[in-house]
């Protein structure tokens, strides 16, 4: 049994985690044992497992997607992980130790020591009435899978950015210039009329005699 003040810090990163992995667009189903409710189990081996939460896949065929445990300080300890973590590694998904700010050296060195395979440990604490979350360990086959996953979203964006380009390039209508005709305006050419010059006769006077 922990402490009522484990307890309730227990329960609730457990509400926390339960919010953050519903919240991720919709992709999983989530079931939670909070204090001392066992109504979420899953099996493994022949047993009902009662983990803090159960993450099960919901994209393609149903099937277990993770096992989450969230420890407190009383909890960090070599009969705990006898007990819970090795069970839990045993299952067919990824197994997440959340345990308390200053624990998670503690937490690896007792899963190497008991051969336990945990995929991610995470440390929290509290800031305010705000839990928060650091992730201190992510074992080598995680971290493989982790860079293959980044990859591949890199290229199916960079091939959905290419298509929605070509799609948008085939919808731009090109305009048709239109010229313009260029009316040539006629010159008329304005006759020129010639003035008859009229030579006026000089009539020349007689002079007469004295």
């Amino acid at each position: 049994m922990r402490p009522i003040r484990e307890q309730v810090d227990h329960d609730r990163v457990i509400r926390q985690l339960a919010g953050k992995w519903r919240r991720s667009r919709n992709r999983y189903a989530v079931a939670v044992n909070v204090g001392s409710s066992t109504e979420a189990a899953v099996k493994v081996g022949g047993q009902l497992l009662h983990p803090d939460i159960i993450v099960m896949n919901t994209e393609g065929a149903r099937r277990l997607h993770a096992l989450i445990e969230v420890e407190t300080a009383e909890s960090v300890n070599h009969l705990e992980a006898m007990a819970q973590w090795s069970r839990f590694a045993k299952a067919r998904g990824a197994l997440y130790l959340y345990v308390p700010a200053n624990y998670s050296d503690v937490a690896l060195r007792l899963a190497k020591k008991l051969n336990i395979s945990v995929t991610e440990i995470w440390s929290y604490y509290t800031v305010g009435e705000e839990v928060r979350f650091s992730m201190m360990y992510r074992s080598p086959a995680a971290e493989r899978a982790a860079v293959k996953r980044r990859v591949t979203v890199r290229k199916t964006t960079s091939i959905r950015r290419s298509i929605t380009k070509n799609v948008q390039a085939k919808k731009v209508v090109k305009k048709k210039v239109v010229k313009k005709k260029v009316v040539k305006k006629k010159v008329v050419k304005k006759k020129v009329v010639k003035k008859k010059v009229v030579k006026k006769k000089v009539v020349k006077k007689k002079r007469g005699r004295r």
